[in-house]
């Protein structure tokens, strides 16, 4: 296959194939979410997930992927821990990396504060030991990705997000290319074609306005999908207490996983002319080159 050739075409499909990864993030978060990952994942409707290592519950999420080995998981690589009532810090520990914590030693909230706050060094360092443990724990580490876009919304964070993938040979959850082009991130689009990182041509950030909008959301962002390997996020759940108890926003992580585990939307992808992939097979490209 030559270079000039599509990823659709990398990948062993037509050029005008309509592929779509569909990442479950949060595998680790809590045990709500993880049931939801895992039925997701059994059943092929997600066909990948991304692990927060620093979570309380990335043990459970690691021993499923010790047990499926051929299970599409990469690390959703975590500087920020935003809920209330579960809080979570730095893998690397607190005295490694202390201007990525509170006085408690949690992650900051939000991303804006993990901007302000953060020495560069040191999310580097937080960063390889969420993976190395990842790939410790007996996970077949297939990508990275980066809880609320930390890794992605400023090109200093970005340069360094790339570099690991490029290091670990993995792809990335990137914003499409002219998105980059258009938001000063010149620089880290000539990185990522220089170290030979893969991506995915489109990956979709946004979600359902609200948990009843849920079905016409995702009903028209498939029927929509362009030509080339797309990605969507979901964020999967389980209602019960623990959920409830611990994210603000459980109904939408409920519908979600409603709406992407129904047969109705599995018979609309094949109608659709929608093929499911994995980041898995873009890894096999990207490390036989």
């Amino acid at each position: 296959m030559t270079v000039s050739a599509s990823l659709c075409e990398r990948l062993g499909h037509p050029a005008n194939s309509r592929l779509l990864i569909v990442n479950a993030d949060d595998f680790g978060m809590c045990h709500a979410e993880n049931r939801a990952t895992v039925d997701g994942l059994d059943l092929g409707v997600y066909s990948s997930s991304t692990v927060m290592v620093p979570c309380p519950w990335f043990l459970e999420a690691a021993e499923y992927g010790r047990s499926q080995p051929r299970a599409d998981l990469g690390v959703h690589l975590t500087q920020t821990s935003e809920w209330q009532t579960l809080r979570w810090g730095p893998v690397a520990g607190r005295s490694a990396v202390p201007t990525l914590t509170d006085e408690r030693g949690h992650f900051h909230p939000d991303v804006a504060s993990v901007y302000r706050h953060a020495d560069l060094g040191e999310i580097e360092r937080e960063c390889r030991a969420q993976i190395d443990q990842a790939l410790a724990a007996g996970i077949d580490v297939t990508h990275l990705d980066s809880h609320m876009g930390t890794m992605q919304l400023d090109p200093r964070y970005h340069e360094i997000y790339v570099r690991l993938a490029a290091e670990y040979r993995v792809p990335l959850r990137v914003v499409p290319r002219a998105l980059l082009m258009r938001s000063g991130f010149e620089a880290v689009a000539a990185l990522i074609d220089e170290l030979g990182v893969l991506m995915p041509d489109c990956f979709f950030f946004d979600g359902p306005p609200e948990p009843a909008a849920t079905a016409d959301f995702w009903n028209q962002r498939l029927e929509s999908l362009p030509v080339g390997v797309s990605e969507v996020l979901v964020h999967a759940g389980y209602d019960d207490p623990e959920l409830r108890a611990c994210c603000p926003k459980w109904e939408q992580r409920v519908a979600d996983h409603r709406f992407f585990t129904s047969a109705a939307t599995q018979r609309r992808l094949r109608e659709l002319d929608i093929t499911v992939v994995g980041y898995r097979a873009l890894r096999d490209v990207q490390r036989a080159n």
